[in-house]
């Protein structure tokens, strides 16, 4: 039986629709909504914000607020509660290291009608994500 679910989520619509679905197809099950902001890389713009931050975990925090509260508002729609988390790293490897805590682990991937850069970043991090999870994955397009 599945009863505590993972749900990593950005501020993409397949996030949302992921999250949907969780709130749906496991009405009962706790569910915690999962915002990891990329870890600074010279290549990363948005995250490269956090590194020059005078305090990185506000900056984090603020960062994923707006993901966080579009999660709880999803949430109240659906009559349900859930908890959220929030870390900072390398997004795949981050939700893997999670992962281990729950029962599944239902992530958002974009569809083929994504274009080829949105595909490669987000759809990248879905695969690997369903490769290597130490639990089972839904991949919700």
């Amino acid at each position: 039986m599945v009863s505590h679910i993972l749900v990593p989520m950005d501020d993409s619509e397949m996030a949302e629709t992921a999250l949907q679905f969780a709130l749906e197809t496991f009405p009962d099950a706790e569910i915690t909504v999962l915002h990891v902001a990329g870890s600074p890389t010279s290549y990363m713009g948005g995250a490269m914000s956090l590194a020059i931050s005078d305090d990185i975990d506000d900056a984090v925090a603020e960062r994923a607020e707006p993901v966080l509260t579009r999660a709880r508002e999803l949430a109240a729609e659906a009559g349900c509660k859930i908890e959220t988390e929030v870390d900072l790293g390398m997004p795949a490897k981050t939700i893997i290291e999670h992962a281990s805590e729950y029962d599944q682990v239902i992530i958002g991937s974009h569809s083929s009608s994504s274009t080829l850069a949105e595909r490669l970043l987000l759809g990248n991090v879905a695969e690997t994500v369903a490769h290597e999870s130490p639990v089972p994955v839904t991949i919700v397009h």
